[in-house]
């Protein structure tokens, strides 16, 4: 993957009220960029920006060198975006949810891989079980599930992934982001808690 990300002089205002202003960044393949901040300081607001969901108030994002609303297309085929609110149909089970969300990204995932990428989850005997039943660290792995699906997508955007995770998730969350390092892409993530990612090349913004 030959990814690169750029952040210029970016500003956010939200509500009349400047959250954040000239941040510069520069990342290259296999780097991981951890954004940090208290609530309220911008750190949704621009991984959205990021992803080309919200205008900056200032400068601007470049993805391989070009703003995000000149190549919709394009950074829809490399862009993975995972929220902060875990984007599932309560009614149905995992495996629908997983199945539906990578056929809408443009990357359908064969049933077999969607059930391999489950299990890796933790979550084989409950693909079928609506995902209202499940718990809060279930919920969460079912979303993160489409990660194992994504080694293509040369960007990750990722909002508190490792929020409701036990030990064991943790481990196996962060062993899905040290390969899409190892792959040449790019993780953008934020979290509340320590990220067991020290060892790998990664920058630290903080709003």
């Amino acid at each position: 993957m030959s990814a690169t990300l750029d952040l210029v002089d970016l500003a956010c205002v939200r509500g009349g009220r400047a959250l954040f202003s000239h941040v510069n960044q520069r990342l290259r393949g296999g780097e991981l960029l951890r954004v940090n901040g208290a609530n309220g300081a911008g750190k949704s607001s621009l991984l959205r920006m990021v992803c080309g969901l919200l205008a900056p108030a200032g400068g601007q994002v470049l993805w391989r060198g070009e703003p995000p609303a000149r190549q919709r297309e394009a950074l829809g085929h490399d862009l993975v975006y995972l929220g902060h609110a875990a984007a599932l149909k309560d009614d149905l089970g995992a495996l629908e949810n997983l199945q539906s969300t990578t056929t809408l990204g443009g990357h359908p995932a064969p049933r077999a891989d969607a059930l391999r990428a489950l299990a890796d989850a933790g979550l084989r005997g409950h693909e079928h079980m609506p995902v209202r039943r499940l718990s809060q660290g279930q919920r969460q792995r079912a979303a993160l599930a489409r990660l194992g699906l994504a080694g293509g997508a040369a960007l990750w955007v990722l909002d508190e992934p490792f929020n409701a995770l036990d030990t064991g998730a943790t481990a196996w969350l962060a062993g899905l982001v040290r390969a899409q390092l190892a792959r040449g892409g790019i993780v953008v993530l934020t979290s509340h808690q320590g990220v067991p990612l020290d060892d790998v090349p990664h920058q630290v913004l903080a709003l």
